[in-house]
């Protein structure tokens, strides 16, 4: 069941109690004939995924929050983690909220994981889909079914070699990769590269110094040992390119089924989440 935030001091505290877990707020109004409408299937949703967290919050009771998230019409669905909002759905549309939940939470219903790296999360939905770019990837097996599972496959067309370009909405930690692949025809040998102005072409990427190079044995392709990065090296990134160099086996082509990129948000103080507790606005301590 959705956990009713009662006023605007509850609001901040159920978003950190969260934690990484994905939060989907109800932004609601008790004389909202939408809003009732759609509260039955909320509800519902919030048994189906109990991965995430489900808030309901009428904006009569908590204007403060309603005005500091934005909110102008009823119902809205805010989505958020580790306290930072990562989408937004306006209306009573049911199929586009249980979308949007699916996308965001990267599995389906019971089945939803989470990244297995304690402190770290898959960092799906935090990709930017138009900042990302893919060379050499198959028209029938393109890129992007590479980012969550169970969506087909990335496959390499002309030879083994892909070049991986993934844009970020914000900077981010990185602490590992998983990535789910065919023992055969999986790939290698990795150079990654990070916060580049553009993406590299093959001969740049083949004679460039990465930050990290992985050589990734067959075992490492099951989709559940993270492969670990040097953490140091990957503080601040807004952007990743991985350059597949070729696959286990020199098979024609390369094929990735899932590559997830695990890590943290780079937070910042929010003020607005502190209450002033001595003196006037304005006047020193």
């Amino acid at each position: 069941m959705p956990t009713i935030v009662p006023d605007d001091s509850r609001f901040q505290i159920e978003l950190s109690n969260a934690g990484s877990k994905l939060v989907v707020a109800d932004f609601t109004a008790s004389w909202c004939g939408p809003c009732r409408r759609i509260a039955p299937v909320f509800e519902e949703l919030s048994r189906r995924y109990p991965a995430a967290v489900f808030l309901k919050i009428d904006v009569d009771q908590c204007p403060e929050t309603a005005n500091s998230q934005g909110i102008s019409s009823m119902p809205t669905f805010m989505f958020y983690r580790n306290k930072i909002k990562v989408g937004q759905i306006s209306g009573a549309d049911s199929a586009a909220l249980e979308a949007k939940i699916k996308e965001l939470i990267g599995g389906e219903g019971d089945e939803a994981a989470e990244s297995g790296v304690q402190g770290h999360v898959d960092l799906v939905s935090f990709i930017s889909k138009s900042a990302c770019e893919c060379l050499n990837d198959a028209d029938d097996h393109p890129f992007v079914n590479s980012l969550t599972s169970g969506a087909g496959y990335l496959e390499s067309d002309c030879d083994e070699q892909l070049i991986m370009s993934y844009g970020f909405n914000q900077a981010v930690k990185l602490h590992s990769l998983k990535i789910s692949a065919p023992e055969d025809n999986g790939p290698k040998t990795l150079k990654l590269f990070i916060n580049q102005p553009r993406t590299l072409d093959f001969d740049q990427a083949d004679s460039s110094e990465p930050v990290q190079v992985l050589e990734l044995k067959p075992e490492e392709l099951t989709g559940e040992k993270p492969v670990l990065l040097r953490y140091v090296k990957f503080q601040n990134v807004l952007n990743l390119q991985i350059f597949v160099k070729d696959n286990q086996t020199g098979a024609e082509t390369t094929r990735i089924n899932q590559l997830a990129i695990i890590g943290s948000v780079l937070t910042t103080t929010n003020m607005s989440d502190f209450k002033r507790v001595a003196g006037k606005k304005g006047e020193s301590h």
